[in-house]
């Protein structure tokens, strides 16, 4: 039987569920993050998931992004050989775009446009977010499945990919490989792992299989029933011995579960990719029948659990941004829990360049960063009545090169981001007894309600990378790198694997 597909039907159902995964988390996510939040033993890691539930919570009631990064657009279509597509006259892609266009521009909850176009050279806003990722299959039967995710930077720069030799052991490898991708893919999250065909089959294979439910604590339940269920609970179980832990802080949840997907492959090779899913994982599974658009159902907010995190004015220093000193910061003691209030600048990646660019020219900066704190974010544009949309963290170690310069030649005395910060900013941070915060990546929209005024001071055609002055109250932040360069995500990490060691059973099984 033939089944008719309208080219609007299918834009309308992509469009939808970029919205709906924009705001909700999938459920599988949830009553995992909330397992391992019960079980977490590391006051920072716990306090870390606190944040990124209590996000989760109010974005799906506010409907508004989990994460500002609203992510690189993937489409997996599976186009049965008995469907006849109708009014795809500029081609499926085209269709696909329209409906990642619709979505990502929708004014009720518009999405961060992210994607830049030429990637060489000119790196321009696309402004609509596209063109997606699409991956298109002829199979049998007369529907159309559609994956759809949402990838952002932060997990999707941390790939990894190995030709391996057919004798060389996987398990070994992704345990050397994991400490190295550091924490700006914003554990506790889950791992995508492809075995076999060649370099761009593996790829593709790791991808597809960060969209499969997670299902770790039923496996752990019953116990696995053949050889790669085996190798998924050993990775599990050895990566958490790790104790890298929720946002690298150190702690017993680096992962939710593992993934694996293989296909066969030349006798002389073992192609091996890794791609990490984040704290704000988004994506959705629909179905084409020939009936209408599809629309996801929203998830009960029972699936939430009772947690809502607040500010703790009792464990925290609350500090003045406007009145701050170098002193001041070299008080702070790593992992030490801050409330800033007061004035901070906004920078990321083009704006740093640009920035270096000038100072090389000898050229004044638009911006007195003298006694400042720099915030790299790349937010999400307001809608309604808010000052600025989510507004999380970007990965810190962008900036690890431009550290020097920003600290020796602009008056600036800190900086927050996400994750760890490489040697080179270590050394440029003690070098001028300045420090590198962190905020909670997957905490976006918490964090945006500490800003009560926003505005552009410079670079404004950068779009969401420009130079913005936030005002805050009570934003949270954590001191990551101290005036003397000690740096929790080594002690931390390093602190939990012996602990982790010690213990007689690592806590991670099913609850």
């Amino acid at each position: 039987m033939i089944t008719v597909i309208r080219a609007a039907d299918l834009r309308d159902s992509i469009a939808s569920a970029l919205q709906f995964i924009s705001y909700y988390h999938p459920a599988d996510y949830i009553s995992h993050l909330a397992r391992a939040y019960e079980r977490e033993q590391s006051p920072a890691a716990k306090d870390a998931m606190a944040q990124i539930l209590t996000n989760s919570r109010m974005c799906a009631e506010g409907h508004r992004p989990i994460c500002q990064d609203t992510g690189i657009v993937n489409v997996f279509l599976d186009v049965g050989l008995n469907v006849r597509l109708e009014g795809f006259d500029d081609g499926l892609d085209a269709v696909v775009n329209a409906g990642v266009r619709q979505g990502y521009l929708d004014p009720d909850n518009v999405l961060r446009a992210s994607i830049v176009d030429d990637p060489i050279f000119a790196r321009k806003n696309t402004r609509d977010n596209t063109p997606a990722v699409i991956n298109i299959n002829l199979v049998p039967g007369n529907t159309v499945s559609v994956k759809v995710a949402a990838k952002g930077g932060g997990s999707e720069n941390k790939s990894k990919f190995i030709m391996m030799n057919p004798s060389d052991n996987l398990v070994d490898w992704v345990l050397a490989t994991l400490p190295t991708m550091g924490a700006g893919w914003c554990p506790p999250g889950m791992l995508g792992i492809g075995v076999g065909g060649t370099a761009e089959k593996a790829m593709l294979m790791a991808k597809e299989a960060l969209m499969d439910d997670i299902d770790m604590s039923d496996l752990l339940a019953r116990g696995p029933r053949n050889k790669l269920e085996e190798l998924r609970i050993e990775l599990f179980e050895k990566v958490n011995a790790l104790g890298i832990g929720a946002q690298g802080l150190g702690g017993l949840s680096t992962v939710l579960d593992v993934k694996i997907k293989t296909y066969p492959c030349h006798a002389a090779s073992k192609p091996v990719a890794m791609i990490p899913n984040c704290a704000a994982t988004r994506h959705a599974h629909f179905v084409l029948d020939g009936s209408g658009p599809a629309f996801l159902d929203p998830p009960s907010l029972d699936l939430w659990p009772q947690v809502h995190w607040q500010p703790d004015a009792a464990r925290s220093r609350r500090v003045n941004l406007d009145t701050l000193t170098r002193e001041e910061v070299a008080s702070w003691k790593p992992g030490d829990t801050l409330l800033l209030c007061g004035e901070l600048l906004t920078g990321r990646d083009a704006a740093h360049k640009r920035i270096a660019d000038m100072l090389a020219r000898g050229e004044t900066l638009p911006v007195d960063f003298t006694n400042r704190v720099i915030y790299y974010v790349g937010p999400v544009d307001p809608v309604r009545d808010e000052v600025m949309g989510p507004a999380g963290p970007t990965t810190a170690t962008r900036m690890d090169k431009f550290t020097e310069t920003m600290l020796a030649q602009t008056g600036l005395i800190a900086m927050i981001g996400k994750g760890e910060r490489g040697p080179v900013a270590i050394e440029a941070i003690k070098k001028h007894r300045s420090a590198s915060l962190m905020a909670v990546g997957g905490a976006a929209y918490l964090v945006a309600k500490a800003i009560k005024a926003a505005r552009v001071v410079a670079f404004e055609d950068l779009g969401m990378e420009a130079i913005y002055a936030f005002t805050v109250q009570d934003m949270p932040v954590t001191v990551a790198v101290d005036a003397q360069g000690i740096s929790v995500h080594q002690t931390g990490p390093a602190q939990w694997k012996a602990r982790i060691a010690q213990m007689p059973q690592i806590p991670i099984t099913a609850a």
